[in-house]
Order: C-alpha cells, then sequence, then structure tokens
C-alpha cells in the first residue's frame, strides 16, 4: 500500500484529523462518515479512510472492506431513518476520468428518490461476446499481478 498517515494539502484528510469542519455521522479508527458538502439529497454520505489513500490502488484490502461494510451499514441507516428514500446508490470514482473530484478515495452512499433527476448515463450499446471474451481474458491474466 503506497497511502500515507495523511495529506496536508487534502480537506478529506483535515476532516478524518478533525481540522476541519463537518457534519459527522460515525467514525472509528478506519474510517469517518460524514455529510456530502453538495449533495445529490438530502441523507447524501460520504465513507472515507482516514489514511490519505488516493485512488483504489492506494488502498490496501482490510481498510477497502472497512469501507464497503460501513457503507452498507450506512445505506441501512439512511433506509431506516426518518430521511426516507426509494433507492440508494453507493459510488466510489476512481481517477479523474471517471470523475473523482477529490483525491482521497471516499465512499458515496446516495439516497435517491424517484424523479429526483439525478442520472446516470444508461443504455449503453450491447458489446459483442468476442469482445468481451477477450476483455475478460485480459482482466483474468491481470488478476495474477494484483493479488
Amino acid at each position: 500500500m503506497t497511502a500515507t498517515p495523511a495529506d496536508p494539502e487534502c480537506v478529506f484528510c483535515a476532516i478524518a484529523e478533525g481540522r476541519a469542519e463537518a457534519s459527522v455521522v460515525f467514525e472509528d479508527d478506519t474510517v469517518v462518515v460524514f455529510m456530502d458538502l453538495h449533495p445529490v439529497n438530502p441523507g447524501h454520505l460520504l465513507v472515507v479512510p482516514r489514511a490519505h489513500a488516493v485512488g483504489l490502488e492506494d488502498l490496501d484490502r482490510v481498510t477497502g472492506a472497512r469501507v464497503w461494510t460501513v457503507g452498507h451499514d450506512m445505506a441501512r441507516a439512511l433506509r431506516a431513518s426518518t430521511l426516507r428514500c426509494d433507492g440508494i446508490n453507493v459510488v466510489l470514482c476512481d481517477g479523474k476520468a471517471a470523475f473523482q473530484t477529490v483525491f482521497h478515495v471516499h465512499l458515496h452512499v446516495i439516497p435517491r428518490h424517484t424523479g429526483d433527476g439525478w442520472t446516470l448515463p444508461t443504455d449503453p450499446p450491447e458489446r459483442a461476446k468476442a469482445l468481451r471474451d477477450r476483455d475478460a481474458a485480459a482482466i483474468r491474466d491481470a488478476l495474477a499481478l494484483v493479488r
């Protein structure tokens, strides 16, 4: 793992260390969960590891598992809360091309409501089976490099 304990220029590190203001929902030794400053809907949460990690490649498996476990707990809490929602999006953007804007890994837990107006691109074209098989083989080959 190439993560560092904290990046003094990173706003999420500052929040995790208590140096910046946030509306904290939950925290433990590994993660902090707080309300998104620019929410899609009220209740939009960010699950952030305390240790600075820019992207998924910088995140160790134990911390990554904790981020997802806490994200699951937050989704359940949103559904049980008085905020109510019709659905939940769980989104992690890894890299600028994937719309990451704060370069410290964070998991969005977004309550959704029918007709709330927020959309993800839909209806991509079907990819031919031969191309999917080729892509699957490339990923299978790479698995040996990352395990």
